[in-house]
């Protein structure tokens, strides 16, 4: 009898071994190639939405001192990744106030990046844009910080339908991605941007509610992203919830689990 309790004794601590085992590897794992992310903003409506989670690819790019974990890689610039391409939809580190940000790749270094009447130019091409319909979505306060989206009819009063604009945009390497649009707002029309040597210029796809590349450091916005400044590419909304809180479950949305980010 004793030798049988020793048997299951010695049989649990082992479990216990074993469960915690593969706990720090999970751990390590997820520290070393994939980082969390939550959705907290609109700005990259419809591909993202307010709730959405992923993983993103800290490997898809290399390592840098933001995307390194712990600190453990003493050593400047990256190793290991590939550059970012037009289209792909990407975590960084913002140059100055050092928040996660999440946008789309649209200008490579040497590019010239510039909107006229809401439409994107690239090396002195327009990018061209397929009418795709509208996206509706319901006024009423989203997500965990509760902003309210923007409505092209204006005040719909909550409950109300709140539309946009919809369209394809194809980019010159030929991905494709939905755009939003909602009025004529004050980024619509910009200068001609140069983008430096090893920087990156990133645009929202919900184009009236990003402060993105259009806008320069000085006033708040995002401007050319460093490379180093790259954490990984998004590549999969892995689960996603329209509540203000992660445990109201008639909010989840199954429709948008492990859906791939375009």
């Amino acid at each position: 009898m004793s030798n049988s309790k020793g048997g299951l004794k010695e049989g649990i601590i082992e479990t216990i071994k074993t469960v915690v085992y593969a706990l720090l590897i999970a751990g390590v794992f997820r520290t070393v190639f994939f980082q969390p992310f939550w959705i907290p903003s609109g700005s990259m409506k419809d591909t993202l939405l307010i709730g959405d989670f992923l993983f993103v690819n800290k490997m898809a790019y290399g390592y840098s001192q933001y995307s390194c974990p712990f600190s453990m890689c003493p050593f400047d610039g990256r190793i290991l990744g590939s550059e970012p391409e037009r289209g792909d939809v990407v975590v960084f580190r913002h140059p100055v106030n050092r928040q996660d940000f999440i946008k789309r790749v649209v200008g490579l270094p040497g590019d010239t990046v510039q909107m006229r009447d809401g439409n994107l130019h690239l090396n002195g091409s327009e990018v061209p844009q397929e009418e795709n319909g509208s996206f509706a979505e319901t006024y009423e306060r989203q997500g965990p910080i509760g902003s309210f989206p923007l409505c092209q009819e204006g005040a719909v009063g909550l409950g109300g339908t709140c539309t946009k604009e919809k369209a394809v945009e194809t980019l010159p390497n030929g991905v494709q991605h939905s755009v939003l649009d909602v009025f004529d707002g004050r980024l619509d029309d910009t200068g001609i941007f140069t983008v430096p040597d090893g920087h990156y210029f990133f645009v929202g796809d919900n184009r009236d509610n990003s402060t993105d590349s259009r806008v320069r450091h000085e006033f708040g916005g995002v401007g050319f992203v460093p490379y180093d400044h790259l954490i990984g590419r998004a590549d999969r909304v892995m689960f996603s919830s329209a509540g203000r809180s992660l445990f109201f479950v008639w909010t989840w949305r199954p429709d948008r689990f492990f859906k791939r980010i375009e």
